[in-house]
This record gives structure tokens, sequence and C-alpha cells, in this order.
């Protein structure tokens, strides 16, 4: 497999991911699009799952994995009900996803995503912050919650304090957090600044 992937925090993620303890299970949590990152995991041998609310997104995937010849098992799903057993999964992820909805929901999807990791799982989520350039760009719906427009569509977003989005996590271990803000350009031009913070927890 010769694609390049742009989603480098997750090689950070498999780092990580390397417990002999746990099968070498992973699911992706808005796994569609048309580089799917799962390959990155199934070429390092894991059993991989996926899901993606949007059907369109899906159908990318199915296109990447007819034309590299893999299985990722990405079907359609919703964060807010993992169609998932309890602890049936080793390692999970959420990689530009999960802030996609309102920051209650969020809470509701780190919920699911705690449910279905195993004992001794980890899971990777991130959030965008608010040193985001878009953090306070389109139509205000709550405190850090702004709908933008997304592929001709109204998304909602939501971006975080850096130390705000820890209230999910108070009942698993943090063993891994990486704050990070970086100037680009765009392709008109305009200097912007991106910022994320990203996460690796660990169920106790």
């Amino acid at each position: 497999m010769n694609t390049i992937f742009t989603q480098t925090q997750l090689y950070t993620f498999l780092l990580y991911c390397d417990d002999e303890r746990l099968e070498k299970t992973v699911l992706d949590c808005g796994a569609g699009g048309r580089r799917p990152p799962l390959a990155i995991f199934k070429d390092k041998g894991f059993e991989t799952y996926g899901i993606d609310i949007s059907q369109k997104q899906i159908e990318f995937a199915k296109e990447f994995e007819e034309k590299e010849q893999i299985e990722l098992n990405i079907t359609e799903g919703n964060m807010l009900e993992l169609p998932f057993e309890d602890e049936s999964m080793s390692y999970i992820y959420s990689y530009n996803s999960i802030f996609h909805m309102c920051k209650e929901e969020i809470g509701q999807a780190v919920s699911e995503i705690k449910r279905v990791l195993k004992k001794d799982g980890l899971a990777f989520i991130n959030f965008p912050t608010v040193d985001d350039w878009r953090a306070r760009v389109g139509e205000r719906v709550r405190e850090g919650e702004y709908l933008q427009e997304e592929f001709g569509e109204k998304i909602l977003h939501s971006y975080f304090k850096i130390d705000e989005a820890e209230i999910y996590f108070n009942d698993v271990k943090i063993i891994y957090k990486e704050v990070r803000k970086r100037n680009g350009y765009m392709r008109n031009g305009r200097l912007i600044t991106r910022g994320f913070v990203d996460y690796i927890i660990q169920k106790l």
C-alpha cells in the first residue's frame, strides 16, 4: 500500500497500541472518507472496524477498499449509540470527528467509547481549541459551539479551552496529551492558525 496518510497523530497512537494482553482490535469512530486511516492499522495486522454517520463518506471508503483490495469493515453508525458490545474493542479512536456535535452529545459519545473499550484498552480523541482560527466563525449556537459552512452544508463544530474536555475523562487515565498550535497559509494566501488538543486515555 503506497497511500500517504496525513493523520500523523494516529501514528503516535499506533505506537501506544502495543499491549500483549490485548487483542489487536481497533474501532474508528468517523471512519469514512477517500483515504480511511483504518488502513494504517490494517497494514499492521489489526482487526479493523469503523462507523460513520454519512453514507456518502462510507461509499468513498468502499472505493478505497476496492482499489487497495482490503476489507476495513466500515458500516453506518452513530457515535451516540455504538453498535458494539460492552468491552469488545482494545483500541478506539475518533480523529477530527467527535467535535461535529454539541458538547453535551460529545459527553454521551465519549461514554459510549468508554463502554465499548476493554479494560486497559486505549482511546485517542482530539478536539479543536479556542486558538483555532475558526473558533468564533459562523452562527453561534452555544458557548464554543458554531454552525459553519463545510462542503456546502452547515455543520456544527465545538471548540474547547485547553483543559475543558477533561471533564469527560474523570473515570479514566490520561496517558498522553498534546496541545498543538500551528500557523499556515490557505490556498488564497491567507495566514491562519490551527489549534487542537489530542488525548490518549486508558480505561481503568
